[in-house]
């Protein structure tokens, strides 16, 4: 029998529920009773759930480092850059690692079961990074960081329309997934770069706009790189023009 693979544990458990469920007409050798019809004898019999469900992790307490950083057993989480020297909690489950700070939880991570690794979070740096905005290129935490090409792109534009600037504009739109998914925000990139409209304005305008579900109203005096249509005064020769072809011979 090959032995099934999952991606996720949600996934895994799903499927063992799902083959505990099929199992429930079944009888077992020298068991007059169905599993399905021992298991409710048995629930009969077990004691009520709890009030409030049972969490199941491992907690622990932290400090943040200047690099953002929160030590949970052998690796190194991020965080946003402003709870930086901050007492944090952490929740460490199967799959997940959670880090909060008093009341909310702030960071939540992949749990990584290496040794001496570091786990980043791009959007926790940048607030930081638009600060520092020379250090887009090298910051460690946006290694490896795979965005769609449009992306690339606006980059681009921005950065040979509008300098420095250009570069801090990309970074605002980047900052925009701290609000939206990214699958909202690369359409409404797309959308932007179609329009010509290469400006963080723009892209914030239509990114609301497909979350709000409303038509987009871009005004051409904000956003100059839209394509501005000449729409010239109609006349009544230019009709008469028409009427007079509509009535020469074929």
């Amino acid at each position: 029998m090959e032995i099934p693979c999952f991606a996720t544990w949600e996934d895994l458990n799903l499927w063992l529920e799902d083959q505990c469920r099929k199992r429930q007409g079944d009888r077992l050798r020298g068991e007059n009773e169905t599993i399905g019809e021992r298991l409710q004898r048995d629930l009969a019999a077990m004691r009520p759930l709890p009030a409030s469900p049972f969490d199941a992790c491992d907690q622990a307490s932290g400090r943040v480092s200047s690099q953002a950083l929160v030590r949970y057993r052998t690796n190194d989480y991020s965080v946003p850059v402003a709870y930086g020297h901050q007492d944090v909690w952490i929740r460490g489950y199967v799959d997940e690692v959670v880090i909060g700070c008093g009341g909310e939880a702030i960071a939540h991570h992949p749990r990584s079961y290496e040794r001496e690794e570091v786990v980043f979070d791009p959007l926790h740096y940048l607030p930081l990074i638009e600060q520092k905005i020379n250090a887009l290129d090298q910051a460690a935490p946006l290694q490896g960081w795979e965005l769609p090409e449009a992306f690339a792109t606006l980059r681009r534009l921005m950065e040979a329309r509008m300098g420095k600037q250009g570069r801090r504009a990309y970074v605002q739109v980047l900052r925009l997934l701290e609000s939206f998914d990214l699958a909202d925000l690369h359409a409404a990139v797309k959308q932007a770069l179609h329009l010509g409209a290469v400006s963080f304005d723009a892209v914030k305008h239509l990114v609301l706009c497909r979350a709000e579900r409303r038509p987009p109203k871009l005004d051409l005096d904000i956003y100059p790189y839209l394509p501005r249509a000449t729409v010239e005064k109609t006349s009544a020769k230019a009709y008469m023009r028409l009427l007079d072809r509509e009535e020469e011979p074929a």
